[in-house]
């Protein structure tokens, strides 16, 4: 148990970050890229979503997981477009996109507790911020993204 909690939380010192980022390739201005990425697909989500809402004054909508899948579908590609026009392209489809679809339909639109609902992008900020201690589950979760994205980002 002792071995699980230190995976899940204990800082780990910077020089075995830095190991850790050369052993899997991880670039810095990347993995700011990747962080942008992910952040702005939570925005484009949070932005347009019409159904469940926590605001008593609003109709509250029942979309079905097809509803919401379609959703995402469209936020993901929204995200693609916007990358592009600043030069920055992504494949529509592949692990990335499979990735943070299973990633918004548990954490997200299936996500009963508000509270988690609304601690997505406070997940993102403090998984990508390079200033705070890593744990070896947040280098885990970082080395998926950024290889699902890498793999799937075009030149």
């Amino acid at each position: 148990m002792e071995n699980f909690f230190n995976y899940l939380s204990k800082p780990l010192p910077p020089d075995e970050v830095d190991i850790w980022f050369r052993i899997n390739n991880i670039i810095p201005e990347k993995l700011e890229l990747y962080s942008d990425f992910s952040l702005s697909l939570y925005v484009v989500i949070i932005d347009t979503y019409l159904g469940n809402t926590t605001d008593s004054n609003e109709t509250k909508i029942q979309l079905t997981n097809e509803d919401n899948l379609k959703h995402f579908e469209w936020c993901f590609n929204k995200t693609i477009e916007n990358f592009k026009k600043e030069g920055i392209s992504f494949k529509k489809k592949g692990e990335h996109y499979e990735y943070f679809k299973n990633f918004f339909m548990d954490v997200f639109y299936n996500q009963k507790q508000e509270n988690i609902k609304n601690n997505i992008k406070t997940f993102f900020t403090q998984l990508f911020n390079t200033k705070t201690p890593f744990s070896k589950s947040d280098l885990d979760i970082i080395s998926v993204i950024y290889k699902n994205l890498d793999k799937n980002m075009t030149i």
